[in-house]
């Protein structure tokens, strides 16, 4: 937890309560549905914790805007995110049921009102969103074709509505996808947090 008000050291005492009861929920939970290896667990706020909230270096979501978390796997971004940005609605989609009952035991142990979790595919969800997040799930032709009907038509933010996709490694070729489509942004992760695990991890904004 020391690691996490490193960096954020404006956390409310209900926010530092809320990300210190994390760990513990996750290891119970690991222990009997393994959703998070045994490597990340044992660093689980660097890789998890910062990792999810370094998108809040680059940009802030602004109250009431609606945030779609694709392929949430065991909850994040999403869980998170929704602990730093309380007035903000989350929805986490997962294709897998395992992942999603732990998402759900997580939201319920926690009391977190502005979370719900579903077992389901992104494109068979009808809500609309402003935002979808996304860590190390697909390629982006993969990401705008799962999404392409999940966007609201009203934007409140200072971006227009999109996708953040969580990326590591080498993605020169994935870029190429969306230089005949979509406007982007690329924002390198290691350039706010000085950690070795962020130096090729990045967050790229798709403008929808």
């Amino acid at each position: 937890m020391e690691q996490v008000l490193k960096y954020f050291n404006k956390l409310s005492d209900d926010q530092k309560k809320l990300f210190t009861e994390l760990k513990p929920l996750y290891e119970f939970w690991n222990a009997q549905i393994n959703v998070i290896s045994r490597k990340d667990i044992d660093q689980f706020y660097l890789h998890h914790i910062i990792h999810s909230l370094s998108l809040t270096r680059f940009f802030n979501f602004k109250p009431d805007t609606k945030v779609m978390d694709l392929g949430c796997g065991g909850g994040f971004p999403g869980i998170p995110l929704a602990i730093y940005f309380p007035k903000v609605e989350f929805v986490l989609i997962d294709s897998i049921g395992k992942k999603i009952k732990v998402v759900n035991e997580i939201i319920n142990e926690l009391e977190l009102k502005n979370v719900r979790a579903y077992h389901k595919r992104a494109e068979e969800h009808k809500e609309k969103f402003h935002f979808v997040v996304s860590r190390a799930v697909s390629q982006f032709n993969e990401l705008i074709q799962w999404t392409r009907n999940s966007f609201d038509k009203h934007e409140i933010n200072a971006l227009p509505n999109g996708i953040f996709a969580y990326k590591g490694g080498d993605l020169r070729e994935e870029l190429l996808q969306l230089k005949k489509s979509n406007p982007y942004e690329i924002w390198k992760i290691f350039d706010q947090f000085e950690e070795e695990f962020f130096k090729q991890k990045y967050i790229i904004y798709v403008q929808k």
